[in-house]
């Protein structure tokens, strides 16, 4: 506590849910539940999240079209959020910007008493790689905003060294401004079941059939074209094999490559699932697959390992950080050398230890520590 006797007043700044990234979510609903919880004598904490305001899409000529949606999303990110953020949140003693996507909050906020969580840089990827990411002026200059917001900040949080080696080789944040505060695994994740776990009733289409999993969206780094590759060619060694989807809303040329492949009847996608239950789907499954080009961090691998599921994943170093020796690693893309991994997986038992190796470090994985750092860091910037 400061010399006034009371506890740090933070405000924790939490995507729109209509943004619907599921792991941008957790990380703010997970630091609220430890600011709430065994942190809640040290701080005492606001949590913003406003609703994404539906401007166009009450316009009559708009209102049917997915234009809309993103209209209201600039309006939000650019407009109404900060303005709320900077009348809601007054008399606070810092402010924790949650996905440094929202990073031009930092414009409206005291900078100096302000961070954000970048947890990659595919925001900034048109700016940094234009080659690889090449968008229309009017894209470049939101991201350039929110860019500016972040270098703005007094502090950048990251979720690993990858990340930050990232940052620094563009020179975005000068290196004494980055602070590591990795993500954590949930107290449902976990070998034992909790009250509230459902996946028998999810998986009850399968009929006991054995299963491979995946968690992630259908965006294109997450490479869902070479999980659907990767799983036909499985089917033909292991026929009653299926695919357990969660979190992708397959756009027309994916469901139009599910179909080329013949695997419609073999894939399940659930809607979302709570994480009692999204649990339950771990501990099942024969594996979990994360066959992404590009990740921040790879929150499906910690949960995996945290149930005791086996890994197998893209040879990534962000994952291979995350994952060390208790995952299997394979090249990008590699369709054969996918297939043969999972193969191997599926036919070959395993000891206890390698099971108890992967729980021990999946469970390594702390919301309480990544809480406790982001805390500690702004009680040391503001003098507590």
């Amino acid at each position: 506590m400061n010399h006034d006797g009371h506890p740090l007043r933070l405000a924790l700044l939490m995507d729109p849910l209509e943004e619907g990234w599921p792991s941008m979510d957790l990380a703010g609903e997970a630091l609220h539940e430890q600011f709430h919880g065994p942190l809640a004598d040290r701080v005492w904490v606001t949590s913003l999240r406003p609703k994404m305001l539906p401007l166009a899409r009450k316009l009559p000529v708009l209102r049917e079209r997915r234009q809309a949606l993103n209209v209201d999303r600039v309006l939000t990110r650019f407009l109404t959020y900060p303005t709320r953020a900077a009348l809601r949140t007054r008399g606070h003693d810092a402010y924790h910007v949650v996905d440094h996507s929202y990073a031009q909050l930092v414009h409206a906020l005291p900078a100096e008493r302000t961070g954000v969580y970048c947890h990659d840089l595919d925001a900034f990827r048109c700016l940094v790689e234009p080659e690889k990411e090449p968008r229309p002026a009017w894209f470049r200059a939101m991201a350039w905003t929110t860019l500016k917001g972040l270098q703005r900040a007094a502090v950048v949080f990251h979720s690993t060294r990858a990340v930050r080696e990232e940052l620094l080789r563009h020179g975005l944040v000068r290196a004494e401004r980055l602070v590591h505060a990795p993500l954590g695994v949930s107290p449902e994740y976990g070998p034992e079941p909790l009250p509230g776990d459902t996946s028998d009733e999810v998986l009850r289409p399968l009929g006991g059939r054995p299963y491979v999993l995946h968690v992630g969206s259908g965006i294109p780094r997450k490479r869902v074209d070479v999980l659907f590759e990767v799983f036909a060619a499985l089917r033909r060694q292991h026929p009653d094999l299926r695919l357990v989807q969660q979190g992708a809303a397959l756009n027309e040329n994916q469901q139009a490559h599910v179909a080329r492949l013949g695997i419609g009847d073999a894939l399940l996608q659930p809607p979302k699932l709570d994480r009692a239950t999204l649990a339950g789907l771990y501990r099942k499954a024969r594996a979990v697959l994360v066959t992404s080009e590009a990740e921040g961090f790879g929150l499906p691998v910690i949960e995996a390992m945290a149930c005791g599921t086996r890994v197998v994943a893209s040879d990534l170093p962000v994952l291979r950080e995350v994952g060390g020796d208790a995952v299997t690693y394979v090249p990008v893309g590699d369709i054969g050398a996918w297939t043969e991994a999972v193969h191997r997986v599926l036919e070959s038992p395993e000891s206890d230890a390698a099971r108890n190796q992967r729980v021990a470090r999946g469970r390594g994985y702390s919301w309480t520590n990544h809480a406790r750092t982001i805390l500690d860091t702004y009680r040391r910037l503001t003098g507590y």
